[in-house]
């Protein structure tokens, strides 16, 4: 927070933009520091971390608002920055009534920064990383359930992760085609889209070990066998590094999804999951008061 105050130290109007900028700049940030994003993808972790360092120095008065996305340093803040502080964090603010009564009044979730070493997070993240938390937790049940169902249900299971990620076309279309043809090493041919434009073949298996190269090079040949171009190649384990560099190297377009990426994309989708709450984060809209 303190290099944003010291950009505003000229005492002229700035907007939002121009601090983000200069910022990256002091900071010598790269394209990739400045494009990460936040676990839900949805913007921009400096951008966030910006916004929320110049949300708490307007809570201490340290700057002031002159319009929509435009603030200066507040006379506090002038005041604040002749004291030459080494750094201005929660703990500094603190100082401040009108921030320590927003800090007092908050709730748990609220708090923005960890005592024991003072890495700042915004709310974002730390609501961010709780949801992380308990995705993991819930993808490593979810992974030994999977692994302790019967062959038939697993691949039901499979049938209805693919149609809920657009393959196959119907439920029913799908059931009959994933499954049935059992030769050669291929457990499924499915439509890659409703059309069925093209198909995509499909080998799903309850593995407990590491799914080696030799396995994928079987896979690739059935596929060659059928003279097909795509293959999913599904395990509740994992694969080694050697069956990855495989098909990277290969002519034939196959897709590799282990027991993580299996829990993970049945979450993503819906299966063998349910909804027990969710949250809706809001914000200020600007335009609503703009009308005055």
């Amino acid at each position: 927070m303190l290099p944003l105050l010291e950009l505003l130290a000229d005492g002229e109007e700035h907007t939002s933009s121009e601090l983000v900028e200069a910022l990256a700049l002091r900071f010598g940030l790269t394209d990739d520091e400045r494009n990460e994003l936040l676990p839900s993808g949805k913007q921009e972790r400096f951008l966030n971390r910006a916004s929320w360092a110049r949300s708490y120095l307007k809570r201490a008065l340290l700057i002031e608002n002159t319009g929509r996305g435009r603030v200066r340093i507040a006379p506090r803040g002038i005041e604040a920055l002749q004291a030459r502080p080494e750094r201005v964090d929660i703990k500094y603010l603190k100082q401040f009534p009108e921030f320590a009564l927003r800090q007092n009044n908050r709730q748990p979730e609220d708090a923005a920064v960890d005592d024991a070493d003072e890495v700042v997070q915004t709310p974002e993240e730390m609501l961010e990383a709780g949801y992380q938390s308990l995705r993991r937790e819930l993808a490593r049940d979810l992974l030994q359930r999977v692994k302790s169902v019967s062959p038939r249900f697993f691949e039901r299971l499979v049938v209805d992760l693919l149609v809920a990620m657009g393959y196959g076309g119907s439920r029913k279309d799908a059931g009959q085609a994933v499954g049935q043809s059992g030769d050669g090493g291929i457990d499924g041919i499915i439509k890659e889209d409703r059309l069925g434009l093209d198909v995509v073949y499909v080998q799903a298996k309850r593995w407990d070990g590491t799914v080696g190269r030799p396995v994928v090079q079987a896979f690739a040949g059935s596929l060659e066998g059928q003279r097909a171009r795509k293959g999913v190649l599904i395990t509740t384990s994992q694969f080694s590094q050697d069956a990855r560099d495989y098909v990277s190297r290969i002519e034939k377009k196959i897709v590799l999804i282990d027991g993580e990426q299996l829990a993970q994309l049945m979450i993503d989708y819906g299966i063998g999951v349910a909804e027990v709450v969710s949250y809706t984060v809001k914000r200020i809209d600007a335009d609503y008061f703009d009308q005055d």
